[in-house]
């Protein structure tokens, strides 16, 4: 088979959490955990919807019994504040990053410098 030039790996490049080797950007722990707070964050979100479009089916469908219709609005109420409670987290963690550091990110997503930085 004709070849013309060489092939490399495009993935050379980037070291094993996937960025561009050399841009000095932050890697590895910080990178990681960020991504994790992600995941649990949208996990958290998607698990408190669900649990709020269970909780209105249990309303729907509870007639005019008191103790399905009780049940399901605190269930109701324990996912509002849920999402409360994710979206404040974040809220406060911007505010202290700008009042302290000056950056709304700065808590959310951290720079750590190493020795020859």
């Amino acid at each position: 088979m004709l070849q013309f030039g060489a092939v490399t790996n495009p993935l050379d490049n980037y070291n094993s959490y996937g960025e561009l080797t050399g841009t000095g950007t932050n890697g590895g722990l910080i990178v990681f955990i960020s991504n994790v707070l992600k995941f649990v964050t949208v996990a958290a979100g998607l698990m408190a919807l669900i649990n709020l479009v269970i909780a209105g089916f249990t309303y729907i469908s509870a007639g005019s019994d008191t103790k399905k219709t009780a049940e399901a609005w605190s269930k109701i109420y324990m996912s509002l504040i849920g999402l409360v409670l994710i979206v404040g987290a974040y809220a406060i963690a911007a505010i202290l990053g700008l009042l302290l550091f000056g950056n709304t990110s700065a808590i959310l997503s951290p720079e750590i410098y190493g020795p020859g930085e």
